[in-house]
C-alpha cells in the first residue's frame, strides 16, 4: 500500500482515484500437471464410448465336457466291426458243426490250405519214360520175370526208373528196406531189397540221382504198377528199359 501511495503522490493522483492491478503469477508445474490429467481423462472417455477390437477383453472359450463327438464316433465304428467279426465267427462255427460242405467253410479251408486244391495228375505210365536203374557203366545182369518182376545182385547204387515222390518206406537195415515211389495217380514203383536208402519220405526222386544203395548180397526186386495191377510190357536191353 506504501507503494500505491508513492506512486499516486508522484503523478500527484488522489489516492482514491488509483486503482493497481496484480497480476497473479501461475507455477508452470501446476499447468502442466493439471493438462497432463485433462488429455488422460479425455482419452479414457474417448475409449469407453469406441470399441476398438485392439484393446478388447479376453473372454474364456468354453469347453464341452466329456470325450470329443469325433473319439464317440470312432468308439462306435470299432465297435459295430468288433461285433461283425463275432457273428461271422459265430457262423463259421456253427456251419462247420452242421453244414460242413456249405461255401464258406469251403472258402475258409481254401484258405488255411493254400487256396486251390492240388491238380489231379492224369498222366499214365506210357506218358513216362523209363530210366536204367543201376548205372550203365555197371556190368549188371538184370532178369525180368513172365509176371513183369525186375531183379538183380549186385554192389551197386539203385536209380529211380523215372521221376517221382517218395511216399513209403518200410524194413530196416537188417532185412532190407523196400520203398515206393508215385509217378502219377495211378503210376508207382515198389522197390524192395535195399540195404541204404539216401533219400527221406516225402522227397521228390530224380532219375539221374542214386535213391538207394543194395551191398550185393541180397536181390533187388523192381516193380511196376498202373491202377494197381502189375505191369510186365516192357523190355530189357543192356540195363536200358523200355516199354513195350
Amino acid at each position: 500500500m506504501n507503494e500505491e501511495l508513492s506512486y499516486a503522490e508522484m503523478l500527484e493522483i488522489p489516492v482514491e482515484t488509483v486503482t493497481v492491478s496484480r497480476k497473479e503469477k501461475h507455477k508452470k508445474n501446476g499447468e502442466s500437471e493439471e493438462l497432463k490429467d485433462k488429455v488422460v481423462e479425455k482419452v479414457n472417455d474417448r475409449m469407453q464410448e469406441t470399441y476398438d477390437p485392439l484393446y478388447a477383453e479376453s473372454t474364456p472359450i468354453e469347453r464341452a465336457e466329456g470325450a470329443p463327438k469325433g473319439n464317440k464316433k470312432i468308439k462306435r465304428l470299432l465297435f459295430a466291426e468288433f461285433a461283425a467279426v463275432c457273428a461271422l465267427c459265430a457262423a463259421i462255427f456253427l456251419t462247420n458243426i452242421f453244414l460242413p460242405s456249405s461255401a464258406i467253410n469251403t472258402f475258409v479251408r481254401s484258405i488255411f490250405h493254400g487256396g486251390t486244391e492240388t491238380a489231379a495228375d492224369t498222366r499214365t505210365y506210357q506218358d513216362f519214360t523209363l530210366s536204367p536203374i543201376v548205372n550203365e557203366f555197371e556190368d549188371v545182369d538184370l532178369a525180368v520175370s513172365e509176371t513183369g518182376v525186375l531183379s538183380f545182385t549186385a554192389a551197386c547204387s539203385v536209380y529211380a526208373p523215372c521221376e517221382g515222390t517218395l511216399v513209403s518206406v518200410n524194413g530196416d537195415g537188417k532185412s532190407g528196406f523196400t520203398v515206393e515211389l508215385k509217378h502219377s495217380d495211378s503210376f508207382s514203383t515198389i522197390i524192395s531189397g535195399l540195404d541204404d536208402v539216401y533219400c527221406s519220405l516225402g522227397q521228390k526222386v530224380k532219375s539221374n540221382v542214386p535213391l538207394a544203395y543194395s551191398d550185393g548180397e541180397g536181390s533187388v526186386r523192381v516193380m511196376f504198377y498202373s491202377e494197381g495191377s502189375l505191369l510186365n510190357n516192357y523190355t530189357v536191353a543192356e540195363n536200358t528199359l523200355a516199354w513195350a
